[in-house]
């Protein structure tokens, strides 16, 4: 059990951490996908939303496993809290609210990479498509 109370942070922490610099990555290509595109030469709608929803897969996926991330790091601390106060045979108030407390941070660091995450991929859902209408305007012109 000390091993897993040692490498609960790093693990959960580890995880998040590689999901959100993912999730920055994607966002980002993106941003300068949707930038630079210039709708015209697409000679067929398909290969148009094929370009525009590149990565946004990924984007999802992130904005809605992040929490269950951080829930699971919030769990395993949770268990190791009751874990050290029933081998101390005591209950102190002060250490289990410590210990309670420490463990919904990991729940709060899954929230911060899933709602920045949800909000860009709600974004980039909504410039495809304004893309995609534009792409449809510049055909039947």
């Amino acid at each position: 059990m000390d091993a897993l109370k040692f490498w609960i942070d790093y693990a959960i922490f580890g995880i998040l951490g590689v999901m959100s610099l993912l999730a920055l990555t994607y966002a980002l290509e993106r941003f300068f996908f949707y930038r630079n595109i210039d709708v015209t030469p697409y000679r067929d709608i398909d290969t148009l939303e094929t370009d525009l929803t590149r990565n946004l897969t990924a984007l999802s996926i992130i904005s809605s496993n992040a929490p269950y991330i951080g829930l699971l790091g919030t769990v395993l601390g949770i268990m190791v809290t009751f874990y050290d106060m029933g081998k101390s045979g005591n209950i102190q108030t002060d250490t289990v609210l410590t210990g309670l407390s420490l463990a919904l941070k990991a729940t709060a660091l899954g929230l911060t990479v899933a709602i920045p995450t949800l909000m860009t991929y709600s974004a980039c859902l909504r410039k495809c498509d304004v893309l995609s209408a534009k792409w449809k305007a510049s055909r039947a012109a």
